[in-house]
């Protein structure tokens, strides 16, 4: 059964495994549809339906997702889930093993580079979303000076506030709220830089 609570990834095979950029967009495609096959995936992410599979089963020996109870009555047809309810990847785990510190660091480049392309698509398609779609999307950047101290309890407020967010609109659908219900994507970042 699909945990609440997020993996945390420690070992080298699991993040090699989440960084193929293909595997990333299943595993957020599955996250998105709680449950789906192969093909249903294989038709979002455009390819090959073997293909999808193979990387699928690849997700699942690292234990990212498992197999879920069948939704149609296709014995053939295999369903999948989230192993848990998503993951983290903490620096402390990383950083003194080169080869973890690189996995990881490409694991950062697939999703940076996978969230740039979710809202590059968002502002393209933005004229075929409804007014108050449209209305409640936000972008948005600040530039404060904290110490790492700040910056940490900022990003630990602001997982609260969303996973908070999260369980209640879970709640209300798993209650038949659904209406005008749609999926959406929170890209917040919080890193030192210099100009």
């Amino acid at each position: 059964m699909t945990s609440p609570e997020y993996r945390r990834i420690t070992d080298l095979g699991t993040l090699k495994a989440i960084s193929h950029p293909l595997r990333m967009r299943l595993y957020r495609a599955l996250f998105a549809a709680r449950t789906a096959n192969a093909s249903q995936l294989a038709d979002q992410v455009d390819e090959a339906v073997s293909l999808v599979s193979y990387h699928l089963r690849k997700l699942a020996e690292h234990g990212l997702i498992e197999e879920a109870e069948a939704q149609s009555s296709d014995g053939r047809e295999r369903w999948w889930r989230l192993g848990s309810h998503g993951f983290g990847i903490h620096d402390e785990d990383v950083k003194d093993a080169p080869e973890l510190n690189a996995a990881a660091a490409a694991f950062g480049r697939t999703v940076g580079e996978q969230r740039a392309l979710m809202h590059r698509r968002f502002i393209d398609e933005r004229g075929t979303w409804s007014d108050a779609w449209r209305s409640a999307s936000f972008a948005s950047e600040w530039v404060p000076r904290l110490t790492a101290a700040e910056l940490d309890a900022l990003g630990d407020e602001l997982e609260a506030v969303i996973r908070r967010h999260e369980q209640a609109a879970r709640a209300a659908e798993d209650a038949g709220d659904t209406e005008g219900r749609e999926n959406v994507a929170i890209h917040l970042n919080g890193f030192p830089y210099r100009p």
